[in-house]
């Protein structure tokens, strides 16, 4: 029989952690959720996003990019942030943010074709809390085509003054035997603040032309983890 104190105990306890998880301050640092935003029909562009709470002002923020997929590169115009001029609500994770954001991007992506439905296939995903791998292999039982990624990184500066930069060699083998090898990323770009970057997800575009390959940015230092999302793009037929 549960006694009315320990009842008392218990709503106290769950009010704290309640009020500690809306605060953005249950972990340690500023850590982004990813948000896959969706295909045109022809996969030749790809929108995601990010959101969180900013760990410093507990206030919600949101990005979002389109990318043009065989070229790897953002759109012109393809880049929006959102911050909120309130700091979050307790229960608040800063999705609303990108609701907001998504909401100020449609007419751009109207513009490309940009369909919310339309969110490819993963084939790889990385779970959090296993032990991350700067090589993958596998095989995408829809198409039969095998993949191997492998993400080389560089890291510099120091614990003072961290900087890392990457770049992903990508071999594919389709049925018919036919083989690709791709570099891609910039592997002499050191992006300041970042000592270490992880594979996340791997997406397959609607037409099975494309692959989208999810990095993690990620800083570990004394005030915790921060952690935000990029993304290369690369085309599997030439």
């Amino acid at each position: 029989m549960e006694t009315k104190s320990h009842r008392c105990s218990f709503s106290i306890f769950l009010l704290a952690f309640i009020l500690t998880a809306g605060s953005g301050h249950l972990f340690a640092g500023d850590i982004a959720s990813f948000m896959n935003l969706g295909f045109s029909p022809d996969g030749s562009t790809f929108m995601f996003g990010q959101y969180g709470i900013h760990d410093d002002s507990s206030k919600p923020y949101a990005e979002s990019y389109i990318v043009d997929v065989a070229a790897n590169e953002f759109v012109p115009g393809g880049t929006a942030q959102f911050l909120s001029d309130n700091a979050a609500q307790p229960g608040q994770d800063g999705i609303g943010a990108l609701f907001n954001l998504v909401g100020m991007q449609h007419e751009i992506a109207q513009n490309y074709e940009i369909d919310h439905l339309r969110s490819g296939r993963l084939v790889y995903l990385y779970i959090n809390g296993s032990e991350p791998r700067r090589q993958i292999s596998f095989r995408d039982f829809n198409t039969g085509n095998s993949y191997t990624i492998e993400l080389v990184q560089n890291v510099r500066g120091g614990d003072e003054n961290p900087e890392a930069a990457f770049h992903i060699n990508l071999n594919s083998v389709s049925t018919d035997g036919t083989r690709s090898a791709k570099t891609i990323g910039l592997p002499n770009y050191y992006r300041k603040g970042i000592n270490d970057y992880n594979l996340k997800q791997v997406l397959v575009s609607p037409d099975e032309q494309s692959v989208i390959i999810v990095v993690e940015k990620i800083l570990d230092d004394e005030d915790g983890r921060y952690l935000r999302y990029m993304v290369e793009t690369a085309r599997l037929s030439n």
